[in-house]
């Protein structure tokens, strides 16, 4: 399938879209994730058949509440650090990034749902909460160009880049998709205050990469942090209008506090999804909404059906 553009989401249409996967694997099914990756999942058919799963279930869910969604690949830890240290090498990570796409596409196909896009999931070089290795733009362009350059030989529509903690990563990150001419979307973490973990204000971060980049970024969103946390930071201004995304945590606890529980807290779903519809309404150019980390599909569903509610 040709990547379609311009994009549905950025002419209004309301899309729902997954990313707890990783934590209703380990907290709700007891699946062992190392180093919080579900890539190595493909190589198995079992594994395979677990991540096929969510993304037909996600499927239903927008089926179910009259929305069209966007299906992530499994590849948001699948760049050459954190791979490496689970013993993947270069080669191998190219194939595999190549085979998460391709398995989301045949989900597509075989699900009949012409609606559904693919995106590519680009995560951070190293922890996401508190970076170890911080890298200036340049460096960080050619370290995600690698996994870039697997994406591009892929059928995704665009590359989301997710829980992105500062400004210099992300605008790499925009350069890297640019150099091959996909589509992409950068998605800020924040911290409890509504700002990234290095304490830059959202408002900030954005201006700062659409200047670096010439507004080569399709859209911005927020991810894994509870509405709470951010939504005083909206905006319907015009740097504000460029989220179109909210995707968030079930969880109002801060992000050191959820890397050290042993316990998953999912919150209260039916209170999420309220939430979320009433942001869709007060910022019309929210038209991406989803779960994160605690979340799984009984959030998804109450997230649609909150939307449908509102005439979202």
């Amino acid at each position: 399938m040709p990547r379609q553009n311009p994009l549905p989401q950025l002419n209004g249409q309301t899309m729902l879209t997954y990313t707890g996967m990783e934590t209703d694997l380990i907290f709700t099914q007891g699946i062992d994730l190392p180093g919080f990756a579900t890539f190595p999942l493909l190589e198995t058919e079992a594994g395979c058949e677990r991540l096929r799963g969510y993304y037909r279930d996600l499927i239903a869910v927008g089926q179910q509440t009259g929305h069209a969604v966007i299906l992530e690949a499994p590849t948001w830890v699948a760049n050459k650090d954190r791979a490496a240290a689970l013993g993947y090498a270069e080669q191998s990570l190219r194939g595999l990034n190549i085979a998460a796409v391709k398995l989301v596409a045949d989900i597509r196909e075989s699900a009949g749902a012409p609606q559904t896009l693919l995106s590519a999931n680009v995560g951070p070089r190293c922890d996401a909460y508190a970076p170890s290795t911080l890298m200036n733009a340049r460096e960080a362009e050619a370290y995600h160009s690698v996994q870039m350059a697997s994406f591009a030989l892929t059928d995704c529509d665009f590359v989301s880049a997710f829980t992105l903690a500062y400004v210099d990563e992300a605008t790499g990150i925009a350069r890297a998709a640019q150099r091959q001419a996909l589509p992409v979307v950068i998605s800020f973490t924040v911290e409890t205050d509504g700002r990234l973990p290095d304490g830059t204000e959202l408002r900030q971060a954005i201006l700062a990469v659409d200047a670096a980049t010439a507004d080569y970024v399709s859209y911005y969103m927020v991810n894994c942090a509870h509405a709470d946390h951010f939504a005083a930071q909206l905006s319907n201004a015009p740097w504000g209008q460029r989220i179109k995304g909210a995707v968030v945590n079930a969880s109002r606890c801060s992000h050191a506090e959820l890397d050290n529980a042993t316990q998953l807290d999912d919150g209260d779903p039916v209170a999420l999804g309220a939430q979320l519809a009433r942001l869709a309404r007060k910022y019309p150019h929210l038209t991406v909404l989803g779960g994160c980390c605690g979340t799984g599909m009984r959030h998804m569903l109450e997230i649609g059906q909150s939307l449908q509610a509102v005439g979202k």
